[in-house]
């Protein structure tokens, strides 16, 4: 009876073993640098500046020439003198108006057309040790910009299969979010999902 019971003892003091850790499937601590994301559009950002740059040029131009005060029309030796005072003020109202609606709309173009070049990503890099990530921009004209930021201060809004096109990054201490597009290329998705696609409280 003793032999029959002692394989049902080992195996009991087998299963109340403390387990050991399992070491996860995707470590978040690379020993080299990891390319999590990467998505190419340097034509269509650079294609992008022109036009913001031709828009605002054309609207500054309309608002300069709404300021410049028209011509002083001749007037016939039998014509009676208008009011000249209203006159002026009528047409100053509607060149200041013109002029600051020209401005409005250039510097609104502009403005768009910059801060979305700046928050749109190029590339995802988790540097070696996983504490920190680089993050590539396309910036104006699709010249490229870098910011290396810790991990931990790094936050995505949304799961990647809970949106349709633009995954957003939220980073602390940055205005407006670095957007993803989801046509882009995910070399390590579950490495990703862990590390910056993770949401975090910032």
């Amino acid at each position: 009876m003793a032999a029959l019971g002692r394989p049902w003892s080992v195996r009991l003091l087998v299963a109340l073993r403390p387990l050991p850790a399992r070491r996860p499937l995707y470590d978040a601590a690379p020993p080299r640098d990891v390319l999590l994301f990467e998505h190419e559009r340097g034509r269509f950002f650079a294609v992008l500046g022109l036009f913001c740059a031709g828009q605002g040029v054309f609207w500054a131009s309309l608002a300069v020439a709404a300021l410049a005060r028209p011509p002083a029309r001749a007037l016939r030796p039998d014509a009676e003198p208008a009011d000249h005072g209203r006159l002026d003020l009528r047409s100053a109202l509607w060149r200041y108006g013109l002029a600051i609606g020209c401005g409005a709309i250039g510097t609104l173009v502009l403005g768009a057309g910059l801060l979305f070049s700046l928050r749109s990503v190029r590339s995802v890099m988790l540097r070696a040790g996983g504490k920190q990530v680089t993050l590539t921009t396309h910036a104006p004209f699709g010249l490229g910009a870098h910011c290396t930021v810790p991990l931990n201060q790094v936050s995505c809004m949304a799961h990647r299969g809970e949106v349709p096109a633009v995954l957003p990054l939220k980073v602390k201490g940055r205005r407006f979010y670095f957007l993803l597009d989801k046509a882009g290329h995910f070399p390590n998705t579950k490495l990703f999902d862990s590390t910056v696609g993770a949401y975090r409280s910032l």
